[in-house]
């Protein structure tokens, strides 16, 4: 982000998560991840160790309740060198919010805590097979017996659901629709209940984070593990919706900062007719143009955040960061696989790694085409 538009306890913490990366994870362990397809369990720990979990979360339940913006120059610093694993860490905080804001006392006393400890994890569903862009078709259906909701239906594309002491906050219908928007409630699911099933899907990008489909069978779940009250999903989704755009923006941002960065190193080093490719104009302009949109991106996150920050309604500069850094992201790592050329194929160089990782982020957290409706929503189109 803009060094000059950051406070000097920013830039401070921002250094302090940088180095915690280079010392503490590194790429290599990122790409690691990637190629195996694995939950990166011992980097997540080293995070929980230096307390940066609860970064959102409120000091009384063990939290260190930073500001936004801090929040993003993390997942910024975590994210540098993958979109797919600062989503690991950013992931949980969706739910997160939604038991800080609206969650009941037990709720908070039960969960935040444990969470910072890093004793449970967090992760959102709510695609389906047929509610994809279109979230108030969810159809799972939750039906009250008791002091339980009995879940049945199917959810997909569920990031990290699978992960060890994971509960699922999961969208469901509890009651009849007598709108679109009505009828839905957020209910949390530990991933281990009787009756829960999942299947991990080898998608081409979340390959540490880890894409599930997952069916519910008669899963008996407390009516107290209801966020908000029953029929409040559409409400509180909105609110964690306009959170995690700003969170992937973000990371798009970081990891097309890291593309350009690493495009540009590359270019000083290969040597092409006697001379670095870096001093042939067609490279030049390209690295050029790769740095404008950057920071064209990296300028519209900054907005957005600084405006939620500060409590103003954001929803169209959330959506215009979080379409511009995603469609950033595919442009400039698929620049930067044309510079690279052949080596751009090897995961060594992480070129790759990160044009996989743009072309799922112009899909996941709303579609770009979806983004460009809400803004025109927002202007009154």
């Amino acid at each position: 982000m803009d060094d000059a538009l950051l406070s000097p306890d920013h830039l401070a913490w921002r250094e302090v998560v940088r180095d915690f990366v280079a010392r503490e994870i590194s790429r290599e362990y990122v790409r690691v991840c990637d190629e195996a397809r694995e939950y990166p369990y011992e980097a997540y720990d080293k995070v929980v160790r230096a307390g940066w979990l609860g970064t959102l979360v409120p000091e009384a339940f063990g939290g260190a309740d930073f500001d936004l913006l801090a929040y993003l120059l993390m997942l910024w610093e975590l994210g540098r060198f993958g979109v797919d694993f600062g989503t690991v860490f950013a992931i949980p905080a969706f739910c997160v919010m939604n038991i800080v804001r609206h969650g009941t006392p037990e709720q908070q006393d039960r969960y935040l805590r444990a969470f910072v400890e890093g004793r449970v994890r967090f992760s959102i569903s709510i695609t389906e097979p047929e509610a994809g862009s279109d979230v108030a078709a969810v159809s799972t259906q939750a039906t009250l017996d008791g002091e339980e909701y009995v879940l049945n239906g199917n959810k997909l594309y569920a990031s990290a659901a699978h992960a060890k002491d994971n509960v699922i906050c999961m969208l469901v219908r509890t009651g009849p629709a007598g709108g679109r928007h009505q009828g839905l409630s957020l209910i949390l699911v530990p991933n281990d209940v009787p009756g829960l099933s999942m299947n991990r899907l080898p998608t081409v990008a979340r390959r540490a984070t880890g894409t599930n489909q997952i069916y519910l069978q008669d899963v008996r779940v407390p009516v107290a593990n209801v966020i908000g009250s029953a029929g409040d999903g559409w409400q509180l989704i909105q609110e964690h919706l306009e959170l995690e755009r700003i969170s992937v923006a973000t990371l798009y941002a970081a990891n097309a900062q890291q593309a350009v960065a690493d495009a540009a190193a590359f270019a000083k080093e290969r040597v092409q007719f006697g001379k670095p490719i870096s001093s042939f104009q067609v490279i030049k302009h390209t690295l050029a143009q790769m740095q404008t949109d950057v920071d064209a991106a990296t300028a519209l996150v900054q907005r957005a955040a600084t405006r939620m920050a500060a409590g103003v309604p954001s929803a169209k500069e959330v959506s215009m960061a979080k379409l511009f850094a995603s469609e950033t992201l595919y442009k400039v790592a698929g620049e930067g696989m044309q510079i690279l050329g052949g080596a751009a194929q090897l995961p060594e160089m992480d070129m790759e790694r990160y044009w996989r990782e743009g072309r799922q982020a112009t899909m996941g957290a709303g579609s770009s085409q979806i983004h460009r409706s809400i803004i025109a929503r927002e202007m009154g189109l």
